[in-house]
């Protein structure tokens, strides 16, 4: 299956900081070791197919907003083009990296690390050996430096640091500037900001302080230094330059406290006022901060989840809200000043709200902790994640939004799934409940409890949306419930070990239940739920599920196996031994190699294609296996994550962590962090002592077929990843002819043989050929050319109308298109219904959706109209009101005439 990366779903922002493009209509969010971008004028989301090797801290975007800077935790580099969405370059700065900016002009960008600034050439248009060319190296702060911010015209840059000073530099050697420290402050400095087209400074430190710079010498009053000393200064470099490897640019030192012979006649900074944040309690600490210029608007947010709004210079409060009750890590404006953007990393919550009429224009928050189970809904619209915090969210797969939380549960959810009629979501939790969710209300209609408290562990439901059944993990029974009335039916017992897994046959009305005894036993609804079959494993069953026919059952156990039954014969028909093919990462933690520990790994979840001819296997592991069923061989292996801040990535262990007291992940390196303790002095404490320092394990917890057959997703601990078929970049023809060119297609086309060129566009199956000559097909012939195609075309007009339905604007032509296909070849295709459910179901998701739209624009239309009839016979009432008022004076003044 020629499946690619797609989207990532359930995550919406990690850690890093955010960034607003040029336009200001899309936001790039951080989300691990990818960014996603939130277009929020078309409400959809987008996950770029590139990744860091660590989580992204810092993201620079260039001002033309072609380019962006990624920046992960060891300092190591992307340069990524917006555009191509691809990589350009790689780079690494071999430290940590605090922030990255780029200069307005675009032609320099500097870089935070340690407590020095680096100046880098930005990469061009032109094409370049190396992208990144250092320029020059400023010295200065004595601790690590933590923020930039440029001047209007590129010519100055603040860089401010947890030494509590802020340095003013210069991108060029100016004569009457030299850099020293800017004091004021008793804490970190967060941000800097430079007033609009000026030297004058704003700086803001952790302690929720404020400190106005103003500056003696305007923009313009800055004087270029004398050529003869840079000639002198860059001769030396240039000397000093042969005997190094690499050049290092030009070294610039500020001084912290300069004498009064050098300060004379030179660019002087004086504090004009100082402003502090209403503080609530010690530890709300002032942890971000954005300055939009030209609204002079300063935001700033809190470790309490509060934000505050005030204009600047007179520091006047415009509103204070509270959004989270976890820290805000990250914020942004946009260009026009509208739009704030806040990232709480604690939650993994984005929001953006929109401060003049006080709305949300965005609000997205991923599950707390990791997903556990996800199901498609019958069209393949939606997909709906269970997560240990207890939540059931659904998404948009074509928006990649969430726009629906039940928080009903009290526990941890272990499976979500949906009805046939793809209108109710069922879930089962640990808090021993099974509920029923109604996505029309958006609300908890229905409640399934057993007599006696119990954990469910599972959850399946029949085709017909009538029956509900739940596995126990305690009590080793199976409760089946009506969904018309909520009674509980009957209690299936006869395991003797924890329910693992349940699915009902798609096609007839038998349950097969998966257990850790080493049973799968199949029981049979219409005959009083007997027990039909009892199949026999050699290890605990994990997972199993039935091929989309009911034909064939998949069983995976303990040992790695994956078994193929004919569960009417209760015959093995297959098996795939799939230990190896996991290939287990090795945890920081382990005393064993990976090799050994994956002798004890198997597979946790399965799931059939659409048509039944492969099977998807995941478990403890960063891979995907596809297996083909037939040939029980493995077709491909997805790797579904790079990401090695995750623990168990490595297959083999750094031995230079190792030490003769274990390993050096055992020392909490977390601790004295952003969150963490910090204790610089003795008897001083700060920070949350309870903070951990800890890196989740890769595994993927759950993994379905969407049932359109064109995408599959897998819950994993980066979020919920979508792999979707590609059928843009790839040369795919389908019985090609030597005579099949497009000057021949289009040559037919001119002939008006409108059937051959559509039949020899498939067969080049270039889909802009394809879209050419069945738009090129007028209205009142597509009955006659649908007629005359032969049946195997049939199929692949159909799907491709149904993925033409997702991006064109033809939208009547294209449904007659599929109602003439449908009702001219509808019999033919009955034949062939299992084989063409997907396309069909494809086709269906993209008709459903247009209807959804078109039918909310004609109520609002109705709504108008009403409302403009309505306004309009006020109006003439009033008016007759008036003449008749008007008829009544004119009758009094004339008998007051005649009196």
């Amino acid at each position: 299956l020629p499946s690619q990366f797609s989207g990532l779903l359930g995550t919406v922002y990690r850690r890093g900081n955010l960034s607003f493009t040029r336009d200001g209509s899309a936001l790039i969010s951080p989300v691990g070791n990818r960014i996603s971008v939130f277009d929020l004028k078309n409400n959809k989301c987008e996950t770029y197919p590139l990744a860091t090797r660590l989580n992204i801290v810092c993201v620079g975007l260039s001002p033309d907003g072609t380019l962006a800077i990624l920046i992960d935790e060891e300092g190591a580099a992307l340069l990524v083009s917006l555009v191509g969405k691809c990589v350009i370059h790689q780079f690494y700065f071999h430290k940590p990296v605090h922030s990255v900016s780029f200069s307005p002009d675009g032609k320099k960008f500097v870089i935070t690390k340690d407590n020095v600034a680096l100046m880098y050439h930005a990469p061009g248009r032109k094409r370049e050996f190396n992208a990144f060319v250092l320029d020059k190296t400023y010295y200065g702060p004595y601790d690590e430096t933590t923020c930039i911010d440029w001047t209007d015209d590129s010519k100055c840059f603040a860089v401010g640091s947890k030494d509590m000073s802020t340095w003013v530099f210069g991108a060029e050697r100016w004569a009457n500037l030299i850099y020293y420290s800017l004091g004021g402050h008793k804490d970190i400095i967060v941000a800097c900001f430079f007033e609009e087209n000026s030297l004058d400074l704003y700086t803001i430190s952790q302690d929720a302080a404020l400190c106005v710079w103003q500056c003696d010498t305007e923009l313009d009053g800055l004087k270029r230094r004398p050529p003869k000393d840079a000639a002198r200064e860059k001769n030396t470099e240039e000397n000093d330059e042969e005997f190094l490897e690499e050049p290092k640019g030009e070294e610039i030192h500020g001084k912290a406290n300069p004498s009064e012979q050098e300060t004379r006649e030179k660019v002087k900074y004086s504090r004009v006022a100082k402003y502090f944040f209403n503080k609530e309690g010690d530890f709300n600490n002032l942890t971000c901060a954005a300055y939009h210029k030209k609204t002079h608007l300063l935001v700033t947010g809190f470790a309490s989840g509060i934000f505050h709004l005030h204009e600047l210079p007179d520091f006047n409060l415009i509103h204070s809200l509270s959004i989270s009750d976890q820290r805000i890590a990250s914020i942004s404006i946009n260009c026009t000043g509208d739009w704030i953007a806040f990232g709480c990393s604690g939650l993994g919550q984005l929001l953006v709200w929109e401060w003049q009429s006080e709305s949300y224009v965005l609000k997205q928050q991923g599950h707390f902790n990791s997903m556990v189970s996800l199901a498609y809904s019958p069209d393949g619209q939606y997909i709906v994640t269970g997560g240990e915090d207890g939540k059931v969210k659904v998404w948009n797969t074509s928006s990649s939004f969430c726009f629906v939380t039940f928080t009903e549960h009290t526990s941890g959810v272990t499976a979500v799934t949906f009805t046939s009629n793809g209108y109710v979501i069922l879930s089962a939790s640990l808090d021993g409940t099974v509920r029923a969710f109604d996505l029309h209300r958006y609300r908890n209609f229905r409640t399934f409890t057993s007599p006696r408290p119990t954990q469910f562990s599972c959850l399946a439901v029949d085709s017909s949306g009538e029956i509900v059944s739940a596995g126990s993990q305690d009590s080793f029974e199976i409760f089946i419930w009506s969904m018309q009335s909520g009674r509980l039916l009957d209690v299936l017992s006869g395991h003797e070990g924890p329910i693992s897994s349940l699915s009902f046959n798609p096609m007839k009305s038998v349950l097969a239940s998966a257990s850790w005894d080493k049973t799968v036993k199949l029981w049979d609804m219409l005959d009083s739920w007997r027990t039909k079959e009892t199949l026999i494993l050699n290890s605990d069953v994990l997972v199993v599920a039935f091929r989309p026919d009911g034909k064939e059952l998949a069983v995976a156990s303990l040992n790695g196996q994956i078994t193929f039954w004919d569960h009417e014969n209760a015959v093995q028909t297959g098996s795939i031994e799939g230990r190896h093919d996991l290939q287990m990462g090795r945890k920081e933690l382990d005393k064993i190699t990976a090799k050994q520990a994956a002798k004890g790994k198997s597979f946790t979840t399965l799931c059939y294609s659409a048509d039944g001819q492969s099977i998807l296997a995941g478990g403890l592991s960063k891979f995907v296996c596809i297996y083909n069923v037939k040939e029980q061989i493995l077709m491909k292996k997805f790797e579904i994550s790079c990401n090695f801040s995750l623990d168990a990535m490595e297959e083999y262990l750094d031995r230079r962590k190792m030490t003769e007291f274990g390993s050096m992940a055992l020392i909490d390196e977390g601790g004295g962090g952003d969150d963490g303790v910090a204790i610089p002095l003795p008897g001083v404490k700060r920070g949350d002592m309870s903070y951990r320092h800890f890196k989740p394990e890769i595994r993927v917890t759950c993994l379905r077929f969407s049932p359109t057959g064109r995408s599959w997703a897998a819950t994993t601990t980066e979020g919920l990843l979508i792999y979707s078929l590609d059928s843009g970049l790839i040369f795919d023809p389908f019985d090609l002819d030597i005579d099949i060119t497009p000057s021949n297609i289009h040559k037919t086309l001119h002939q008006k043989e409108y059937t051959k060129a559509i039949i020899m566009a498939f067969k080049l199956n270039e889909k802009k050929l394809i879209q050419e000559a069945i738009e090129a097909v007028p209205s009142n012939e597509v009955d006659v050319v649908c007629s005359s195609l032969p049946d195997l075309y049939v199929e692949k007009v159909l799907e491709f109308l149904a993925s033409a339905f997702e991006i064109s604007c033809h939208l009547e032509f294209y449904l007659i298109w599929a109602h003439k296909l449908l009702m001219l070849h509808g019999q033919k295709l009955k034949t062939r219904s299992v084989k063409l459910l997907p396309v069909i179901q494809f086709l269906q998701k993209s008709i459903q959706r247009h209807f959804e739209d078109v039918s909310k624009l004609c109520e609002w239309n109705i709504y108008n109209i009403k409302y403009a009839l309505a306004i309009s016979k006020q109006r003439g009432m009033k008016r007759l009101a008036e003449e008749a008022s008007v008829d009544e004076d004119d009758l009094d003044s004339d008998s007051d005439y005649l009196m």
